[in-house]
């Protein structure tokens, strides 16, 4: 599995920890899309590099930080396509996977703490989506998608 991920300023810090933790225990190839460093820099620019690797098959999934994952998120779900979900607890990484099949995961870097992002990437990196009843739900989802800001 290919995962995209990035990052703004206050994502930075929480970034430099999660990279290591993919290499390590869930075995998958990452791409870094920045930003590099604690310089300020605007979030929608970094989300907009993760969802068109998604969009345009280059990764599977993406990962997107910023201070409090809330504004990654809005971005990300502009994007017809993308199914973002800001996750706080191991649970939600879970349920997103297994009921939203979603594929960009936003995280807030000054909101959890890097065990805690762990356990959320490895429920969503692990658990597969069931399909039936959720798949009602994400046609809705679909049919409502009528913009693509790529």
């Amino acid at each position: 599995m290919r995962i995209a991920i990035a990052n703004d300023h206050g994502g930075y810090e929480l970034k430099q920890k999660i990279i290591p933790y993919l290499r390590e225990h869930e075995n998958v190839e990452i791409i870094d899309y920045g930003c590099y460093s604690n310089d300020i820099v605007r979030y929608p620019i970094y989300a907009e590099k993760v969802c068109n690797a998604i969009l345009s098959n280059k990764v599977d999934r993406g990962i997107l930080i910023c201070s409090t994952g809330i504004g990654m998120s809005i971005v990300a779900n502009k994007y017809k396509g993308i199914r973002a979900a800001l996750c706080d607890t191991p649970y939600q990484g879970m349920m997103t996977s297994k009921h939203n099949n979603s594929n960009v995961l936003c995280l807030g870097g000054r909101c959890i703490g890097d065990f805690m992002a762990f356990e959320i990437i490895h429920n969503w990196l692990n658990y597969q989506y069931e399909g039936g009843r959720h798949d009602i739900s994400l046609n809705i989802l679909k049919n409502l998608e009528i913009h693509n800001f790529n």
